[in-house]
């Protein structure tokens, strides 16, 4: 590559991944690529192998299959669709200071191609910014894995700079807290936080010496949760409602998606079903640990869980869109490349 276009830095914006058709066969590869992953599902490796592949992945695909049918757009996959376009205004945005990438942890784009593009066009240095606000092992640290597994054996290894989680970021902030209030807050009673699930024995791992079950993260962030995931949603939550201006008996946080009860409660679920119960009949839900709107924001809680919150009394449940490809978003990831570069 030639330095005259003074390129030498590739930032590389990495999200999840998703199947490239909403297929059977497609969700299989998806699902038995990500969830093979010893980081999502941590057990030894035969067990995983046979709990993944015999059992979780063929009973679960034609089910997840018909899901991404009613996730898919005409584009396509809604979280495909707005990454690519984050990429395209960040790029709009930085000019020549850097060539901005797009990568996925599973399927396409694959990491592997688009390193591949970054090693053939010579950069010396790659700034990686895993899209996930919070860190956990399973996300941030598995995409950070997957970069150094592939340019590990390179002949020249670039620079690399990584982001490794931007919660509390102020740009991150300012563009959900914009976000959220083009709804008015007026005509709802209460706020759900909603984040990904993640097993308890996850967040066990970070702070071996106090157990998840007894940690006081939801009500201050302690000495020891800054890479703790249940800390750092709960900080998220304070942060948020803080500059809402929202007063503490209208919001909660929760936790989607879980695979078992042994996972960070409260369960979003269950926290819907109860709320019409305590007078709360019209509810906004913001979930702040997805970026880009995928099938746990738009199918997970604005088909399923808007259906169970309305059975159980419920009478107007709103999803906040995420922040796909906002300016105020795509301004926040040049700020934090930026300082990189």
């Amino acid at each position: 590559m030639s330095n005259s276009n003074n390129n030498q830095t590739a930032v590389l914006l990495v999200n999840l991944g998703t199947p490239d058709e909403p297929t059977v066969g497609s969700v299989r590869r998806y699902l038995s690529q990500f969830l093979n992953d010893k980081r999502v599902i941590d057990l030894p490796w035969l067990f995983r192998k046979v709990l993944v592949n015999f059992i979780i992945v063929p009973f679960r695909a034609p089910k997840s299959a018909k899901l991404y049918q009613q996730l898919w757009t005409k584009e396509g996959s809604p979280l495909l669709t707005n990454t690519l376009l984050l990429q395209e205004k960040v790029q709009k945005e930085l000019g020549d200071q850097a060539k901005v990438f797009m990568a996925m942890r599973y399927q396409n784009p694959s990491i592997r191609n688009t390193l591949n593009a970054i090693r053939e066009e010579g950069y010396s240095k790659i700034v990686l910014l895993p899209l996930f606000p919070h860190y956990a092992s399973s996300t941030s640290s598995s995409v950070i894995e997957a970069v150094w597994d592939e340019i590990r054996n390179w002949n020249v290894i670039p620079g690399v700079q990584m982001i490794t989680q931007f919660y509390d970021h102020p740009g991150f902030l300012d563009a959900f807290t914009k976000r959220i209030s083009s709804y008015n807050l007026d005509e709802y009673d209460f706020v759900l936080f909603s984040y990904h699930g993640l097993p308890t024995r996850h967040t066990d791992r970070v702070h071996p010496k106090i157990s998840t079950s007894q940690c006081t993260c939801d009500k201050a962030m302690p000495e020891h949760g800054k890479f703790c995931y249940r800390a750092t949603c709960y900080e998220t939550t304070r942060l948020l409602a803080e500059r809402l201006g929202l007063s503490k008996d209208r919001y909660t946080t929760s936790f989607q998606s879980r695979l078992s009860n042994y996972w960070l409660k409260p369960f979003t679920d269950a926290t819907l079903t109860e709320l019409p119960q305590k007078g709360f009949k019209r509810v906004l839900v913001v979930a702040p640990s997805f970026v880009a709107d995928c099938l746990e924001t738009i199918v997970e809680i604005d088909y399923e869980y808007k259906e169970l919150f309305i059975a159980n009394g419920g009478q107007k449940l709103t999803m906040v869109e995420s922040l796909n490809a906002d300016d105020s978003w795509v301004s926040a990831v040049k700020d934090m490349v930026k300082s990189y570069i």
